[in-house]
């Protein structure tokens, strides 16, 4: 793996590595090697950063992004329904990192119970605040972004990032994409917006 600089006023934002998107209801191709690659890093890098905070969706009524006929990029089977065990985060990353990986988690927030909830700025974490508000309040002055899919909820999380004025870099090599095509034009608008996009090594 990949070795990075870690800026130390920076939070890890680990962005629904959750059962559906792994091997449920919703999987994502590579996703239970991600899950176990950022187990790995957390646990090798969690004291290098200010904060580690991870994003699950948490749906409880999201309205059209819901769909008997899915197209996939706008609607989507039901997923990772609030409190059901798709919702949870996978166990991948308990055996990357060694032990408990919510050991090292700081924050955790939930997103899109009324609403698609792609982006992490949309979620709160159990007493209510958002994580905006998380991040200031802990001096966080940048972002770097992983996890699943970096098609959709990890471009969402990391643009969101961008408009709120946080330097942001997104590791391709801790996420993965419901497809090559939508993963590059998501990385595009995240490199339009200012964001850093840091490649898979070459194999």
């Amino acid at each position: 793996m990949t070795t990075y600089d870690i800026d130390p006023t920076s939070a890890l934002i680990v962005v629904d590595v959750q059962n559906d998107f792994v091997d449920g209801s919703l999987p994502v191709s590579g996703g239970a090697e991600c899950a176990r690659a950022v187990g790995e890093y957390v646990a090798r890098t969690a004291d290098s950063y200010q904060l580690v905070v991870t994003t699950q969706d948490w749906h409880v009524d999201p309205g059209h992004h819901f769909s008997d006929e899915p197209d996939f990029e706008d609607t989507f089977p039901p997923h990772c329904r609030a409190g059901t065990e798709g919702a949870e985060l996978h166990p991948a990353l308990d055996e990357g990192f060694g032990g408990d990986f919510t050991s090292a988690v700081d924050a955790a927030v939930r997103k899109g119970q009324d609403n698609s909830g792609y982006s992490g700025f949309q979620g709160v974490d159990a007493s209510g605040r958002d994580l905006d508000s998380i991040l200031r309040a802990h001096g966080v002055a940048a972002l770097d972004v992983i996890g699943i899919a970096s098609s959709h909820c990890v471009a969402a999380t990391a643009l969101d990032g961008l408009e709120r004025g946080y330097p942001v870099r997104v590791m391709l090599e801790l996420s993965v994409g419901v497809s090559e095509a939508g993963e590059s034009e998501a990385m595009t608008r995240v490199r339009d917006a200012g964001g850093i996009v840091i490649e898979r090594p070459a194999t």
